[in-house]
Formats: C-alpha cells, sequence, structure tokens
C-alpha cells in the first residue's frame, strides 16, 4: 500500500519501486515507529480525531505488531516501500479503515525524523555502556600493574619513562571525550519533532508538550522547515563515532605493536588472536587488526552523509534517505568495535620487565637530567647541549645511563654534580614530575582516583 496516490492515473514502474524502496534497511526502525504511532494516537484522541475507543484499538494493535515483529519471519515476502508502509499495511490487516486514521496531521517527514531519533537515541545509550565498561577496564588493568614503568615515544623513539597507569589514563581520557560527545549528541537527538508536519508546522492543535513527555523527549524541535531539512544530529553521532573509533584505532595500533616479538610487553589472549594456515608458530592480533579496519567504513559514512546534504535546497529532499544505512553501519561498526575492545583489555598481560628494560637500555632519562641542571642554574640551551652531549659520547662507547658512576658524571662536565646521577635511574626523573597531568606516582594516583569518581558519575541515561 501507499501512503499517497490520489494524484497519479498511474502507479509507479517496477523499476522506480525498486531503486526508491528503503524496507530492507529502514526495517530496523519498527520499535521506534510503532511506540511513536502509539504516541500519536494518543495525540489524536486529544485533538478529538480518535475517541477513547479508537484510541485503544490502535494502541493494542501497535503492542500485538511489535510482540509480532519479533518472530524471524516477519518481514519475510515484504514488497512495501518503507516501515512506515508496511506498518500500515499490517495495522489495516488488524484494525480495518480505522488505519487510515492514524495519518491524520502527519506527515512523513516528521514520522522519519522521530524513529531515526528514537532508534538512535537508544542506540547513543547502548555505546555509552560500553564506553563506560571500555574505560573500567582501562583501570582495572592500571591497577594490575600499578608501579611497571614503560618508555613514552615520540616519532615512534623512546623519548621520557612513564608509568604504565599513566599511559592508559591517555586512553582514558579519549574515551571519557568521547562519551561527552555523544552526551551532547544525545540532547540534540532527543527534541520531538512531532507536530512539524511536512515543512510548514500541523494544521491540528497538537499538544506537543504532551507528546513530548509521552516519549520522553527532553525538549521540542522548535521550526518546522529545519525539522523537515535536518539530518545535523545524525552528523553529530557519525562525527562522534568515527572520533572514537580514531580513538579505538589508535589504542590497537599501539597494542598491535606492543604484544609483537620486538617489544614483548603485551600478551594477547588466546581468545581475542588467530592463527595461521600455513605458519603453526603465528599468534595474529586479528581483533585489534579488524577494529583498526573498520575505521575506514566509519570515517566513510560521515563522508557520505556529509556529501549527501551538503547541497539540499530547504526542505525535504529524497536523497535525505540516504542518511540511515551509513547511520546504521557507524553505529554496528562502533558497538561491535568496543565490544571487542573490552575483550581485549580485560583479557590482556602485560610483562613489565619488558618495557622496564627497555628503559633501562635508553636515554629516556636525559630531559631529567637537563632539567637538574636548568634547576641548579644552568641555561636551560646549555643544560640541552650538555645533556645531548653525554648521550653521544654513551652511544660511541655503548654504555647506557646505568654505567655512569657519580663520579664519572662530576667529571664530564662541572655543571654536573655527583648527585644528579640519581637521575640516571628513571624512577628518580618519574618523581620530579608530580605536577597536576603528570607522570610522577602521587599525581598518577590522584589521577586514577579522580578517573574512578567520574566514571561513577556516569550513571545511565533515564
Amino acid at each position: 500500500m501507499k501512503l499517497w496516490g490520489g494524484r497519479f492515473e498511474r502507479g509507479p514502474s517496477e523499476i522506480f519501486e525498486r531503486f526508491s524502496g528503503s524496507l530492507d534497511f529502514d526495517r530496523r526502525l519498527i520499535a521506534a515507529d510503532l511506540a511513536g504511532s502509539q504516541a500519536f494516537a494518543r495525540a489524536l484522541e486529544r485533538v478529538g480525531i480518535l475517541d477513547s475507543q479508537e484510541c485503544a484499538r490502535l494502541v493494542e494493535a501497535f503492542d500485538a505488531i511489535a510482540v509480532e515483529s519479533r518472530e524471524p519471519e516477519f518481514f519475510a515476502g515484504a514488497t512495501d516501500e518503507d516501515v512506515h508502509t508496511f506498518v500500515i499495511r499490517k495495522l489495516q490487516e488488524r484494525v480495518g479503515a480505522l488505519a487510515g486514521k492514524i495519518h491524520t496531521g502527519r506527515s512523513r517527514n516528521e514520522q522519519v525524523s522521530l524513529d531515526t531519533r528514537l532508534w538512535l537515541r537508544g542506540e547513543i545509550d547502548a555505546v555509552q555502556a560500553r564506553l563506560v565498561r571500555l574505560m573500567q577496564a582501562l583501570l582495572d588493568f592500571a591497577d594490575r600493574y600499578p608501579d611497571a614503568v614503560v618508555p613514552g615515544y615520540t616519532h615512534l623513539r623512546r623519548a621520557q619513562a612513564v608509568l604504565w597507569p599513566h599511559y592508559l589514563l591517555a586512553y582514558f581520557e579519549m574515551f571519557m571525550r568521547d562519551a561527552e560527545r555523544l552526551r551532547q549528541t544525545r540532547a540534540r537527538v532527543n527534541l520531538l519533532p512531532l507536530g512539524s508536519g511536512a515543512l510548514a508546522g500541523s494544521g491540528f492543535p497538537f499538544d506537543r508538550e504532551a507528546m513530548a513527555r509521552d516519549l520522553a523527549f527532553d525538549g521540542l524541535t522548535r521550526n518546522s522547515m529545519d525539522v523537515s531539512a535536518d539530518r545535523d544530529f545524525v552528523l553529530d553521532f557519525l562525527y562522534a563515532a568515527a572520533l572514537a573509533m580514531l580513538h579505538l584505532s589508535r589504542l590497537a595500533e599501539d597494542w598491535i605493536l606492543y604484544s609483537s616479538e620486538e617489544f614483548g610487553w603485551l600478551e594477547l589472549a588466546d581468545e581475542v588472536t588467530s592463527g595461521s594456515s600455513l605458519m603453526p608458530q603465528k599468534k595474529n592480533p586479528d581483533s585489534l587488526e579488524l577494529i583498526r579496519g573498520a575505521c575506514g567504513r566509519v570515517f566513510g559514512s560521515l563522508s557520505s552523509l556529509f556529501m549527501t546534504m551538503k547541497g539540499l535546497p530547504l526542505t525535504y529532499n529524497r536523497d535525505m534517505q540516504e542518511d540511515k544505512e551509513p547511520l546504521f553501519d557507524a553505529a554496528d561498526k562502533l558497538s561491535g568495535a568496543l565490544e571487542m575492545a573490552c575483550a581485549v583489555v580485560e583479557s590482556a598481560r602485560l610483562d613489565p620487565s619488558r618495557p622496564a628494560a627497555a628503559v633501562e637500555q635508553s636515554w629516556v632519562v636525559a630531559t631529567d637530567l637537563a632539567e637538574a641542571l636548568a634547576r641548579a642554574g644552568t641555561p636551560f640551551g646549555r643544560a640541552h647541549r650538555l645533556v645531548g652531549s653525554l648521550v653521544l659520547e654513551s652511544v660511541r662507547q655503548g654504555r647506557k645511563p646505568a654505567d655512569w658512576t657519580p663520579e664519572e658524571l662530576a667529571r664530564f662536565a662541572p655543571e654536573f654534580t655527583a648527585d644528579m646521577a640519581r637521575l640516571l635511574d628513571p624512577r628518580q626523573g618519574l618523581a620530579t614530575r608530580e605536577i597536576s597531568g603528570g607522570t610522577g606516582p602521587r599525581a598518577v594516583a590522584q589521577a586514577l582516583a579522580e578517573a574512578r569518581g567520574r566514571l561513577r558519575e556516569m550513571s545511565p541515561v533515564s
């Protein structure tokens, strides 16, 4: 069945039907469509279009369709244009001509916006729950190795020593920002579009505030033309999803490296790795590679909808049907990647001796020495050159920092004092970085405590 047709002498061609149909992907909006239609039935009763018995019949019919929709073969053989016409057909089968009243004063334009907002609101809540689990897994991993020292890198070269929990907290902050972005997105999603009509507002005196309360929306959209043309809220979600995937991909890249034989820091669990069909010794980080690879799909979804929307005149255009597949695909990829990342983090093991050896063999203490010289009165430029010369001499002689005695260090240049040799131990350098946000042990302990508190405050969205 169609929601339109009186204007036309002939029906659409088979080619047009096939090209324009969307039921194969927008069917996942059915729960939202049914809930929105029930609320609209109650709104129609409030303005006198339906009596109480008619409203009750419609609401009960929508409930029955919702139960039926859980059956695996529910959509089998359906050729309806989209999920909205499918629902109306199912409604007509149950209540007959009464089904024709449900679209009184309602445009499919606002209905699509409503359904997408309802579905996306639930999806954001599910993603938030997975982010919380991932952030908790990172904190738990930090608790298992509170004193482990690892090299921090710039340009993939050993730079300065940091505590393992400090490293994990860097990703915690990234994912916390993702959670904040999603909360902001949800606030823009959670506005009621019903009452906007096709573009000019409804001709019926609907109580929009009552409809908003009925569907647990926080507020109302403000302009009917904007509602008809708007997919900013979908783009907001796609941007948030793309950035979360970027952070997941960076974590994946790190851990692919750190679990390799060349690094040997991490051991990934058997449950999240795979072998080779030819090489018996292989234990491949496929879970992390799949997370990294999924990034491209989500980035592409964001770019796709940007391109779709960029040249559309006000208000609604059928091009906007192209929002659903990128949205659904990005949401699926993000949810799957977060779930996979949780499994990886929860089961990974650190071998603290391997990164500790990397710290001891390298000159990650160089900055600590230069800063000690600066605190003693040496201009930092001079201090930088002195320590650089010490590193160069060590490279020539094949010496590690620990190979220098206090006396040798003092003889190397008059600015060095014997007590500065303690900073050749990277843990001594860590102790100088107790500034808020730094990698000093007390600063990290405080940051972990604050992170746990922030996570506890992230209560589920009601």
